[in-house]
């Protein structure tokens, strides 16, 4: 890893206003930090370092702050062990469904569903806490139990809410997937649960599209021998045929019941989300109770300033753990915005109507929605009421400078870029802002509170100015309890302390500027991350490499210095074979169909042959530095590979200086 020195940043483009910081939830948890501790801190970084060095008394300061309900003791805020065999609060019980029905008055909305053709509903805090009632004493009849799991092949809608909250309050354990997985892709995810119940809906909508997933649902259904019971939710009101043996989602809220919480361990797991799956199977990543309890409070309600009366929509599907950061809202007591459909349906200001319309406080999007606007020549400022909109997040990818401007110009001046870098690992941020906290443009305003980041270089070493490996040298509440079915904890070690031992490593590039902000530079590993929603390159192969005519595939997800994601689709063609029109479509349609409809290439290259290690492993990251310009001495030891003019070869797909000529991405193809 080549250490590249910074420029220096420009002024800000966004400063707090001080009478909106000093109204702020976190300028009140400073005061209230004071009164605890007789520590007074006079700005941000200030209280950060205090909450690094001091995890007991910030993450306890955290949980009083927000009224953190438990049983038990609450005495012991983490042990002695090191990361990541670290326990937190070991003699606390509580639940997270507790925390986020408790807050809404019953009259106030807590949940507006909108559809992509329209449809609005809106479900007030009563009706939630109603619904999410009448569920879980189903599931009791059904004899769900805590530590149970219940899985959901969902859109994101009211339904995926109530159905989670409704696991939650049990005890059970939720995992979800957004039904553009088919019935294969969502089984090898779910079947290692063993779930007793299925949620499935009927279908979902994309870019004007009804999508019929009865037939993908009855697959999946019939994939998981575990599953006792199945709920049909009627999320388009398709027709069910006569040998249908599934329950009606109406039939199951039938019963009206009130909400009862079972207390369980801190660490009880609450929900598994799933990585992307780029070395075989996906791996189940648990969290528990109360590390997301935590760890959300602190993100939503001091960092983004979220609480009653507030309105919370950030774009995102049942896929990705932003939707589980979106359902936390409910926590601080905030409105929840849920959208099931394309973000550019029918027309690429899709979500600025939305945030417009439902006044939202907080919108959420990612870097190529932000650029797909401008390119667009949208004014969302002059042209919709977003008065409303305090915080634009941004997630997913690295958000480049000219977005921020582009922000400041047409949005408005007074809307604070919230850039945010986080994970499905740690289902949260290492970075991101607060009401008191600067933006430059193309940078992310500090670490999180309780984030002990740093960026390493190659010997473990913090740099300052250099870009390095994203890690996170003390525990945080959120950290995954374990994986699943990994009895001894290796994967989970070799994951993520295999190569700093006792530090997070996370697989991202990373720059500690001097004035305390975070610049991540993209994946250090070969993940593919397309609009915010990660796919391991394995699920593509699985599709491409079983092709007629495909010797051999590489796809790379490529971050590029002017913030384009390039990701090309290389492959190696049996003799005989041409790179042709009909096979490039055929190619996108498998991959499309049983992949992932948002992980299709943006250009197919054929080429003579590809790079492995001695050992046969395909050498993606190399080739990823390769296209964003690196030379091979920088990216691999011609020791290491196999075939190291094959890994040369890739050097002609690096964008030129300008932009344009052969190697420019975007190209339709390149034949050797």
């Amino acid at each position: 890893m080549s250490a590249v020195q910074r420029p220096r940043a420009a002024e800000p483009i966004w400063l707090p206003d001080p009478s909106e910081a000093a109204r702020s939830r976190i300028a009140r948890f400073t005061d209230f930090v004071a009164r605890r501790t007789g520590i007074t801190h006079a700005d941000y970084r200030s209280l950060w370092t205090w909450s690094v060095q001091d995890l007991p008394g910030f993450w306890s300061a955290v949980g009083e702050f927000f009224d953190i309900r438990t049983s038990g003791t609450w005495e012991c805020v983490l042990d002695d062990a090191p990361m990541p065999t670290t326990r937190w609060f070991p003699g606390a019980r509580l639940n997270y469904a507790e925390h986020a029905l408790r807050t809404g008055d019953s009259r106030d909305t807590a949940l507006i569903s909108v559809g992509e053709d329209g449809t609005t509903t809106r479900t007030t805090w009563a009706e939630l806490r109603a619904q999410v009632g009448a569920l879980a004493a189903w599931l009791r009849r059904q004899g769900v139990r805590a530590g149970d799991r219940v899985v959901g092949y969902l859109p994101n809608t009211s339904h995926t809410v109530v159905a989670f909250l409704a696991t939650a309050s049990l005890g059970a354990v939720w995992s979800a997937c957004g039904q553009d997985y088919g019935a294969d892709g969502a089984a090898s995810r779910f079947a290692q649960l063993e779930p007793v119940v299925l949620f499935a809906a009927d279908g979902y909508r994309w870019n004007g599209r009804q999508h019929d997933r009865r037939a993908q649902s009855a697959a999946l259904q019939a994939a998981l021998p575990s599953v006792r019971v199945t709920v049909r939710v009627p999320n388009l009101g398709l027709p069910t045929s006569a040998e249908d043996d599934t329950v009606r989602w109406e039939d199951a809220l039938a019963g009206p019941a009130e909400c009862v919480f079972e207390h369980v361990s801190f660490d009880a797991p609450l929900w598994v989300l799933f990585s992307s799956g780029t070395t075989g199977t996906p791996k189940g990543i648990v969290h528990g109770h109360g590390g997301v309890l935590l760890d959300h409070h602190k993100l939503l309600g001091l960092h983004l300033d979220l609480g009653p009366g507030d309105r919370f929509l950030w774009y995102t599907t049942t896929n990705w753990m932003m939707w589980n950061m979106v359902v936390s809202g409910l926590l601080v007591g905030s409105t929840v915005v849920l959208y099931d459909g394309s973000p550019t349906h029918p027309g690429p200001g899709r979500l600025w109507e939305l945030a417009a319309e439902h006044r939202a406080s907080v919108l959420g999007v990612s870097p190529g929605y932000l650029q797909a606007s401008a390119k667009a020549g949208l004014e969302p400022g002059r042209d919709l009421d977003l008065g409303a909109l305090r915080v634009l997040g941004s997630t997913g990818a690295p958000l480049p400078a000219q977005s921020y401007h582009w922000v400041h110009d047409h949005i408005g001046p007074r809307v604070q870029v919230g850039s945010t870098s986080g994970g499905t690992d740690i289902v949260s941020g290492f970075a991101g802002s607060a009401p008191n906290t600067p933006v430059w443009p193309g940078e992310i305003s500090a670490p999180l509170l309780g984030v002990a980041l740093q960026a390493f270089d190659a010997d473990g070493r913090p740099v300052t100015g250099e870009v390095g490996e994203l890690v996170v040298t003390r525990p945080m509440p959120s950290m995954p309890l374990y994986f699943w079915n990994d009895p001894d904890g290796s994967r989970y070690h070799q994951a993520y302390f295999g190569s700093y031992p006792g530090v997070w490593r996370h697989g991202d590039w990373m720059t500690r500027t001097a004035h305390g902000s975070v610049i991540v530079s993209g994946r250090s590993d070969s993940t593919l991350n397309r609009h915010g929603v990660r796919l391991g390159s394995a699920d593509i192969y699985a599709v491409v490499d079983g092709l007629p005519g495909i010797r051999e595939s590489l796809v790379i997800g490529a971050e590029l210095p002017d913030g384009r994601y390039w990701m090309p689709l290389f492959v190696v063609l049996e003799p005989g074979h041409e790179l042709t029109d009909d096979l490039r479509g055929a190619l996108a349609s498998a991959i499309r169909t049983h992949a992932s409809p948002r992980h299709v290439p943006d250009t197919v290259i054929q080429v003579p042959a590809l790079p492995h290690t001695r050992t046969g492993k395909k050498l993606e990251v190399p080739v990823k530095r390769l296209l964003q310009g690196a030379r091979v001495d920088q990216v691999a030891g011609r020791e290491a590979v196999d075939d190291i003019t094959a890994l040369e070869y890739f050097t002609r797909f690096a964008p030129s200086p300008a932009g344009t000529g052969p190697s420019a991405p975007g190209a339709t193809g390149h034949t050797p």
